[in-house]
């Protein structure tokens, strides 16, 4: 049986309600937008005439149908408005209480046909359904801010829902434009479900002072093409309203990586609940502007006291991608490379490697092939670490095995000058135990790219408790020279990026796993819903699930948080020899090359 939904009504004009009443009003439905405050009705009303308005100088819209979508919108201040409406979509404050209020007043209001539905994002759908007296017509619909560009809506249906009102609200939202995904009832659902666990981890990284704010953002941002960096995501959500989501999901799944970060607490107590605010973790212009502006916490330009060490030829060890990608990144930036393999005959593979990339660059007119030639002349291939003698920077590119880069920081302790900076591109391993396989762990340094080497901006400089500041300099300087952005961290496992990325691949396996989502949902949810470039299970397969099971491994032995376990379902497809894109078979199957 269809259920046309034609006269919606919108309750509470906040953010999200006034972004959910465009999207209705501009789809051609009649939106009733309800508001106890005529402030906010007012601002709603206000914001829709300057996004319409904004959209026909980008003509998008015509000056008539601009009138005709604020036509189609009208707000009160009472309930008994929403009387004739077909739809009824809460968007009040996350709390119990004045959800149950709404819900029960509408329900002597509203004709027994017309749909109920929550835009709650952490509390449970089926305890406000249950508490009415047709819970049947009760639902979760989740749009995601800034609603009128999002494209992902979460159908969260209980146990009571009749499937003749998830149809209902599925054929609207695909009308509206946007992409449905249906999904059971649990707190954070499959989006927010993994955001919030990733966000949290970032505010309890923060808070150690691993990191500092501005790095743990742009690590996220670079290193994983995110639209925003975490913390910078939990002042535009607001801090209170994430410590709410994730205490409802704690209270579900008593998974210490739910527990909200004390940080989340004081914030939130202060005041301090993000932009709304004018402050959060960083400090705006004004409350509700996006404005960043300094405060006590910003980093000076140019601050660090240590002078770095000159550096004018760069050692490069390995024979692989990285190893290639970084040899690459220094010669382009007019260092004089060594690239020293296990065989001359492996170098000048990885010599030919560095000449098709750049081969590739001249094609696609990013570069002159003068500079392609000036750029391979600078790089001298070598079958032996003896090649090192005079370079001023060592950087390790082998294989992920700490034996085996331990036995090479052993020789480059033997080869390599006095004074020159040895560093690692370990992605997990411990950075101070190649520092000690040497007689100058004062010298050893973390220098973490990121693959491809030539197109990733950052660099994660992982300092150890015996690096030498001259060295965290030296590095730094470098990584600015070669047009890469570094940010630092200590070193334990995971480093900012693998440490915050690899509990969210993990808990999204875990969502299979448990038969809560599916692998399409799941990352069309993760990239129109979150803004990522990619689906959890799409990286997981190009990453390899073999590398993937050995980071979180690393991160379980280091951390011992038993949320970080790896997903019995990961362990099971590496068992399997399903590894990913590069085996033709991982979460999905690809065909053979």
């Amino acid at each position: 049986m269809d259920i046309p939904l034609h006269t919606i009504a919108v309750v509470g004009l906040g953010t999200m309600g006034t972004g959910i009443a465009e999207v209705l009003a501009r789809g051609g439905r009649e939106v009733i937008g309800i508001d106890v405050s005529p402030e906010a009705a007012g601002r709603a009303v206000a914001a829709l005439e300057a996004s319409t308005a904004r959209a026909v100088q980008r003509e998008r819209l015509t000056g008539q149908e601009r009138l005709d979508v604020l036509a189609r919108f009208r707000t009160f201040s009472d309930l008994q408005a929403a009387a004739d409406a077909d739809l009824v979509i809460e968007v009040v404050p996350e709390s119990y209480e004045t959800k149950q209020q709404v819900f029960r007043a509408l329900d002597t209001i509203v004709r027994p046909t017309a749909v109920l539905a929550t835009g709650t994002n952490a509390l449970s759908v089926t305890r406000l359904a249950a508490d009415t007296s047709h819970p049947e017509r009760v639902l979760g619909l989740h749009f995601f801010n800034p609603a009128p560009a999002m494209k992902l809506v979460e159908v969260v249906s209980s146990v009571l829902t009749a499937p003749t009102a998830v149809d209902a609200v599925t054929v609207l939202a695909r009308e509206l434009g946007k992409e449905p995904v249906a999904v059971g009832d649990r707190p954070g659902f499959v989006a927010d479900g993994l955001l919030f666990g990733y966000l949290n981890q970032a505010a309890a990284m923060y808070e150690a002072k691993y990191a500092s704010r501005e790095d743990i953002d742009a690590a996220m941002r670079l290193g994983c093409g995110l639209p925003m960096g975490p913390l910078a995501l939990l002042d535009l959500i607001g801090i209170d309203t994430a410590r709410t989501v994730l205490e409802a999901m704690y209270t579900a799944s008593r998974d210490r990586l739910h527990a909200p970060a004390p940080i989340l607490k004081q914030l939130s107590n202060a005041g301090l609940t993000g932009r709304k605010s004018g402050r959060g973790f960083y400090t705006y212009g004004a409350p509700g502007s996006s404005d960043v502006v300094r405060d006590a916490l910003t980093p000076l330009d140019g601050a660090r006291a240590a002078t770095a060490r000159p550096v004018a030829s760069v050692g490069v060890a390995g024979s692989g991608t990285m190893a290639s990608g970084i040899a690459e990144v220094f010669a382009k930036a007019g260092y004089d490379v060594v690239l020293a393999a296990r065989s001359p005959e492996k170098a000048d593979t990885a010599k030919a490697r560095i000449a098709k990339s750049l081969a590739r660059s001249v094609d696609k007119g990013r570069m002159t092939a003068a500079a392609r030639d000036e750029t391979l002349a600078r790089i001298a291939p070598a079958g032996s670490l003896d090649a090192f003698a005079d370079v001023d920077l060592a950087v390790e590119a082998v294989a992920e095995d700490l034996e085996v880069k331990q036995q090479l920081f052993g020789m480059l302790d033997k080869v390599c000058k006095q004074g020159a900076v040895l560093a690692t591109t370990t992605s997990s391993l411990p950075v101070i135990a190649c520092a000690r396989a040497t007689s100058r762990p004062q010298d050893v340094v973390g220098m973490h790219f990121f693959n491809p080497a030539p197109a990733m901006k950052l660099v994660e400089v992982v300092r150890t408790v015996l690096t030498a500041d001259d060295v965290h300099a030296t590095v730094r300087e470098v990584c600015t020279a070669v047009r890469k952005h570094p940010v630092d961290c200590g070193d334990r496992a995971g480093f900012i990026v693998n440490a915050l990325l690899f509990p969210y691949l993990n808990n999204a396996v875990k969502m299979v796993q448990e038969h809560y989502a599916t692998l399409d949902d799941i990352d069309a949810a993760m990239k129109l819903g979150g803004g990522y470039p990619m689906g959890p299970f799409e990286l997981l397969d190009v990453v390899g699930l073999d590398v993937s099971l050995a980071i979180e491994r690393v991160l379980h032995r280091e951390f011992r948080d038993p949320g970080l376990a790896p997903a019995p379902l990961l362990e099971h497809l590496v068992a399997a020899g399903c590894l990913g894109r590069k085996t033709g078979r991982g979460f999905r199957e690809y065909a053979r090359r």
